[in-house]
């Protein structure tokens, strides 16, 4: 292909797969298949591959980086950024309104108003030069805020490029980065399985994921993005600069950016009652949280003459909705043992509904929140659940406590295994250190053989208790010491589901070492520090003598992660697991296995294309790197082989256009002289 045949197409792949993501985000009307955008974007990326000079900052490939940064350097706002004041009732509202009326006496009684949600999230502001994203920045104290502008373009709703022939010198728009519940519930559950702290509400894992230093990690999270603010230059080219707040919305809309749909302009205070009182009930059937409305002078000119005072515009204010609390008893305080060991106290309550729910369980968190509390077995508490996912109890009406009402103490012993619980002195949370507890062995066990970690197929949960209660499990090493006869003992097991699991078992030895380590179930080690740790430690001997600076010292891991993974490695049950896990013939090292010997794949690149009859793709990308292989992501003249399996895609079509050998898996044993590698 040509030089400029190839500039075209770049150009003209951006153009299309721009436009799809702007009907996509901004307008919610999808205009392209998703099966059709995958093919284009696989074609960008397969061209940028091979003509590196050519990509440009506003390809869509170009959304995520390579490295972390070391730092967020502070930058100060070009127009103030502050918090919004607060209104928490009708009258609050109308002070307002008088407020700003006295510093303009001439303004008509009968103006306008814009009504907006109030996003639970975290503010940035974006600024582009020439039409291009050169910098995100958080709201900081208002005056400066942390350049985080990695963070920022791995945002799909933050455009790239605006939609203008003709942009202005610069364009800064400010907007809420948030959490969709169904994102967050499931962030909360990966952290879970981590062994990490889970976020209290979608604002906190916002306001932490902008914070994180590896954009890679900002990128699987899945921000999205809501515009609400613009200013432009004077330098407007054939811009038509709006004057009022009604049109910046529709003229961020228009530019490329998602603007909440959920929008009024109206005509008085009364019209903005009516739109809190709206919202207050269908607000509960959002995909993500907002804990207001905000309301701002609709006339921009009218703005800037109110201008700020030392913390917030005086042209808006954010009312605020109720927070969602009930009272309700606590009938009994139970302690739950999660995965790590870690002891947490449950209030059972008498059911009360709460945000459209029913709940019945309350967290307590930990030994020190109960003592802060001061919350007893029959006391009558107050229950919230507004901006938090996760029900909690916020104070005790001790007033009502009944003459029956018991103290709670946290417990001395864990209450599965009944050996002594202890909390670490830099910890508020108790924890069982009995690597043998059956809660900690079940938490252990459901982790290890999840889809992310070994992905044993037919090893539910179900199945994990019986083999624990038969006590046919006391480590998952013993998974790989098991025999199908001993499957076919429990209940409701067939001799073919036993044969299947064995199976299933048998095929996780071939799990590369990062996903090994993920499912060991390190305390803060989730799937993407397990890679990470991975590919800077290339077999578990090396990370098992690594210290403490050796392992912060890996891009994305802070001393917490660092400390966590090197006390591990120390305690000798897990030393003992280790051995046991590799003797098992399981995959503890990415290095090559015979490093001085043949290779057989030495200098080949490889593509990996459709569903292989046997191997996973993992596990086919592991065996060719350690045959001295390496896979990419697309086709070019640089690739000698593509490997083919079932429902194949453009990959294949490539590779004939182009000449490239394809190898069915079965020839690709032969190339590789399995046995040999094994």
């Amino acid at each position: 292909m040509a030089s400029t045949s190839i500039e075209s197409r770049l150009t003209e792949l951006r153009r299309l797969l721009q436009a799809a993501s702007y009907a996509y985000y901004a307008l919610d009307a999808p205009t392209m298949e998703d099966a059709v955008y995958d093919r284009l974007y696989r074609e960008l990326v397969s061209l940028e591959a091979a003509h590196p000079h050519l990509i440009s900052p506003d390809s869509p490939t170009q959304r995520v980086g390579e490295k972390p940064v070391e730092r967020f350097n502070a930058v100060a706002h070009r127009i103030p950024l502050y918090s919004l004041e607060n209104a928490f009732d009708l009258a609050d509202l109308h002070a307002w309104d008088e407020r700003w009326r006295r510093l303009e006496p001439d303004v008509p009684k009968q103006i306008e108003y814009v009504t907006e949600l109030k996003i639970d999230g975290s503010a940035l502001a974006l600024t582009y030069e020439n039409g291009l994203l050169v910098r995100g920045v958080t709201r900081g104290d208002g005056v400066r805020g942390e350049d985080i502008t990695p963070n920022a373009r791995t945002i799909r709703a933050i455009p790239l490029r605006l939609n203008l022939a003709h942009p202005p010198a610069w364009i800064e728009v400010r907007g809420e980065a948030f959490l969709g519940l169904d994102i967050f519930a499931q962030i909360n559950r990966e952290r879970e399985e981590a062994g990490d702290a889970l976020f209290a509400n979608p604002r906190n894992a916002a306001a932490g994921t902008l914070r994180q230093l590896d954009s890679r990690i900002v990128a699987q999270r899945q921000l999205d993005f809501f515009a609400y603010t613009l200013h432009i230059s004077e330098e407007t080219s054939d811009l038509s600069l709006p004057s009022t707040q009604w049109q910046s919305l529709a003229l961020l809309q228009k530019i490329g950016f998602r603007v909440n749909p959920n929008r009024e302009c109206c005509a008085s205070l009364p019209d903005v009652e009516t739109y809190y009182r709206d919202w207050s009930l269908r607000r509960l059937d959002l995909p993500y949280l907002t804990d207001g409305v905000v309301i701002k002078l609709n006339d921009l000119d009218l703005q800037s003459q109110l201008g700020f005072t030392q913390k917030a515009p005086r042209w808006a204010i954010a009312w605020k909705y109720p927070p969602e609390e009930a009272p309700t008893q606590v009938k009994n305080i139970a302690v739950s043992v999660g995965r790590t060991g870690a002891l947490t106290p449950v209030a059972e309550l008498a059911p009360v509904q709460l945000a459209g729910t029913t709940v019945s369980r309350a967290t307590l968190h930990n030994r020190d929140r109960i003592a802060e509390l001061d919350v007893w077995i029959g006391d009558t508490v107050v229950v919230r659940k507004a901006g938090e996912i996760i029900p909690e109890v916020v104070r005790v009406l001790k007033e009502l406590r009944p003459a029956e009402a018991k103290p709670f103490e946290m417990p001395t012993h864990c209450p599965v295994c009944g050996e002594i619980a202890v909390q670490p002195t830099d910890e508020a949370v108790t924890r069982c250190v009995n690597s043998l507890c059956p809660a900690i062995l079940k938490g252990a066990l459901v982790h290890w053989v999840s889809r992310g970690a070994m992905d044993i197929d037919g090893m539910g949960e179900k199945i994990v208790d019986r083999s624990i209660e038969q006590g046919l499990i006391h480590s998952v090493a013993d998974l790989y010491t098991l025999t199908a006869e001993q499957f076919v003992n429990l209940e409701r097991m067939g001799r073919r589901s036993a044969e299947k699991l064995m199976k299933a078992i048998d095929a996780s030895k071939t799990r590369p070492w990062s996903r090994v380590l993920y499912g060991l179930g390190l305390r803060h080690v989730g799937s993407v520090t397990a890679q990470a740790l991975a590919e800077a430690f290339l077999s578990v001997e090396q990370l098992g003598k690594a210290e403490v600076d050796e392992i912060s010292a890996v891009y994305g891991i802070g001393p917490e992660i660092a400390q966590s993974v090197y006390e591990w490695f120390r305690l000798p049950p897990n030393q003992t697991l280790v051995m046991q896990l590799k003797a098992a013939g399981l995959q503890l090292s990415a290095e090559r296995a015979h490093p001085d010997g043949p290779q057989p794949l030495a200098g080949k690149t490889f593509v990996i294309t459709g569903t292989l009859p046997t191997l996973k793709r993992e596990e086919a990308k592991a065996l060719i790197e350690r045959a001295g292989g390496k896979v990419t992501g697309s086709v070019s003249k640089k690739t000698d082989f593509l490997l083919l399996g079932e429902e194949a895609g453009s990959k294949l079509e490539k590779a004939q256009a182009l000449g490239i050998p394809q190898l069915s898996e079965e020839q690709f044993f032969t190339l590789l002289s399995r046995k040999a590698m094994l």
